[in-house]
């Protein structure tokens, strides 16, 4: 391997580890190989920066953010969570049930896992506190709840992800519907299980009245994602053009039907959606030129080897994958591990033969896990800012959460089928 290959991956790895932003981490080691390397130019930044910028499928990301933070402080998250609770409130341990699906819903929405976290998370972790769960496994529901927000489509993780690796768009989205309401009933299942063991309160019965009042306030909300999703795959609009569906829709409903947006939410929504649009956008074009430089230096042809060393199946790799993923959930967050490994794994698995599709989802799965893994997952940041609980508590609790959802990413990652059905089928 060139030496200039070498100095920028150790330029990543020392400015990772003393604390530097990821995208000034990547654009620092690009300018380090570039210097270095006599056969290279600094124009080459410039040139692939415009390159990567210059993609129809990459507008879907702001229209996309925008529409998540519209949905949020339009009133949706209390209207979801009032459905979730009529919906399985009334099962043993049931308000933690209602966290996660109500979770499962936001997600369908937002595309954020931290968002999912924070709208729902501050609604949810106070009543269940109220109703006498223990503080810490409430801010673990909330925590392990967020995670699915990267899974369910629309995700903005996985429009990134298809980018960089050149896999379809819509294929990944449609690929995240049925492994995401999968994990969301194995995390119910186990919630179920533990407030069986512990004796949780339970709450009244099942009302097919309330349930229906609740489904009428709901049902703009709930429309959102048939309406998204209906139109991708029935050809009507492309997931970009998806995006600012959404965003109309969003203003629509929150503006004629629910009626909780004023003028100083309108700017707020566009700040925050203007500040994470230019952040994340620069960090996938910076993403984007170090990914060239790894395949200029031939760097996944050593890590192919490497794998083809240890792995002697498909199936092994996958294992493989696995472990390397959840390991890398633990102390890098989910942009740095999609837009570092992504480029470098997506090829390897194409050698194993496994479906880019498959392979997608089950990496942005492992992804969205690793957000709730101490000791540094976000989800879980975020629901131990809400809960005012340290993480060391909170982290004892998730732990057999975090357990069910490796369980769930083995089964995606042995059964094809799972993430690949639904994008043959259209």
């Amino acid at each position: 391997m060139a030496i200039s290959a070498i100095l920028m991956l150790l330029t990543l790895a020392v400015t990772m580890i003393i604390g530097m932003p990821i995208t000034w981490a990547l654009g620092g080691s690009i300018v380090v190989a570039i210097a270095i390397d006599p056969h290279l130019s600094m124009s080459l930044i410039t040139q692939k920066m415009f390159a990567g910028c210059n993609n129809f499928s990459m507008l879907a990301l702001p229209a996309f953010f925008l529409a998540g933070d519209i949905m949020a402080k339009g009133g949706l998250s209390r209207r979801l969570v009032k459905f979730a609770d009529t919906l399985v409130g009334w099962i043993s341990g049931g308000i933690s049930l209602v966290s996660i699906v109500a979770c499962t819903f936001f997600a369908a929405i937002s595309g954020s896992s931290v968002a999912t976290t924070a709208a729902i998370g501050g609604l949810m972790y106070p009543e269940m506190v109220k109703r006498g769960y223990p503080k810490s496994y409430s801010a673990a529901v909330q925590a392990i709840g967020g995670t699915l927000g990267i899974v369910i489509p629309p995700s903005t993780v996985f429009v990134i992800y298809g980018n960089i690796t050149n896999t379809s768009v819509a294929k990944l989205l449609m690929a995240g519907i049925l492994p995401g309401l999968i994990c969301g009933i194995a995390l119910c299942a186990w919630a179920y299980v533990k407030a069986k063991r512990e004796n949780f309160p339970v709450e009244s019965g099942f009302s097919f009245l309330r349930f229906l009042k609740s489904f009428r306030s709901a049902v703009w909300a709930l429309l959102m994602p048939v309406v998204i999703l209906g139109g991708i795959y029935s050809g009507i609009f492309t997931p970009t053009e998806s995006a600012v569906v959404a965003v109309f829709y969003g203003f629509f409903v929150c503006l004629c039907i629910y009626r909780e947006l004023s003028g100083k939410n309108y700017w707020e929504i566009i700040q925050s959606s203007s500040v994470t649009t230019a952040n994340i956008m620069f960090l996938v074009v910076t993403a984007q030129i170090f990914g060239y430089l790894l395949t200029y230096y031939r760097v996944p042809v050593y890590v192919t080897e490497a794998f083809m060393a240890v792995a002697s199946s498909p199936e092994m790799f996958m294992v493989l994958i696995v472990v390397l993923l959840t390991i890398c959930g633990m102390f890098l967050e989910v942009g740095a591990t999609n837009l570092i490994l992504g480029p470098i794994l997506a090829p390897i698995a194409l050698k194993f033969g496994v479906d880019p599709v498959h392979f997608g989802l089950v990496f942005v799965f492992l992804l969205a896990m690793g957000q709730a893994t101490p000791p540094f997952g976000t989800t879980l940041f975020v629901s131990c800012g809400i809960s005012k609980q340290p993480v060391s508590q909170v982290s004892s609790q998730v732990i057999p959460f975090i357990l069910v959802e490796v369980a769930c990413a083995l089964l995606f990652a042995f059964v094809p089928g799972l993430s690949t059905w639904l994008g043959n089928l259209v």
